[in-house]
């Protein structure tokens, strides 16, 4: 039996150990490295060429979106899958656009992360399902702005304005809530709304088309 070669790139030795110890127990996989930080990622994947890349999104220095990006870009046939604790709408679409096959949140139970890795290995989407129903719901507004792109979309209400000023001043999801006195669901509420409204997909995107036009 060919096994998988698997590259773990985690910031977290502890974790890395762990899930290192659930991947090497299964006859079809094996860990060949681990890495600490993206650019190691980066500099290891070339190294070793593995099949499949575990890959954190928070690391220091280049982070694991970064990486994925790098990565794909020299080892496209290397599947690459996000498995982090952030359950972040703009990191999942990032990650996806960046060449991940999958985008699996740190508490799935091992038995449903190794068959989500090999459904990926085969081509498919690693996505838990409330994710996988998000990026339904993301590809359908898309494809209402594709069909009606109306001027009028992009205009931005008091309180969106001043979520995207604080957004392109870098703020936190948590500290424009608390710089707004408003829940951290009504922040990621406005923020889905920018986006919408603006066409863009991240609120990188967002500030700089703010910026472009005027709005800020």
């Amino acid at each position: 039996m060919k096994q998988t070669r698997v590259l773990l790139a985690d910031d977290h030795a502890l974790f890395r150990e762990g899930l290192a110890g659930i991947i090497d127990s299964q006859p079809d996989m094996q860990v060949i490295g681990e890495a600490g930080d993206g650019l190691e990622a980066f500099v290891k994947a070339q190294e070793l060429k593995p099949d499949l890349i575990l890959m954190d999104v928070q690391m220091p220095g280049v982070d694991g979106l970064e990486a994925t990006h790098q990565i794909k870009q020299v080892l496209p046939e290397t599947v690459i899958v996000i498995l982090t604790v952030r359950d972040d709408d703009e990191k999942l679409f990032e990650a996806l656009r960046n060449g991940a096959q999958g985008y699996l949140l740190k508490e799935i139970r091992s038995q449903d992360m190794l068959v989500m890795l090999r459904g990926a290995l085969r081509g498919e989407a690693a996505l838990s399902p409330t994710l996988a129903g998000r990026m339904l719901t993301e590809f359908r507004r898309l494809g209402r702005h594709d069909a009606v792109g109306t001027e009028e979309d992009s205009t931005l209400t008091e309180r969106e304005q001043q979520v995207l000023t604080r957004v392109s001043e870098g703020a936190t999801d948590k500290e424009i809530a608390a710089a707004l006195n408003v829940s951290l669901n009504t922040v990621k509420t406005h923020i889905r709304n920018i986006l919408s409204k603006l066409h863009v997909r991240t609120r990188r995107e967002a500030a700089k088309t703010a910026q472009t036009k005027g709005m800020l």
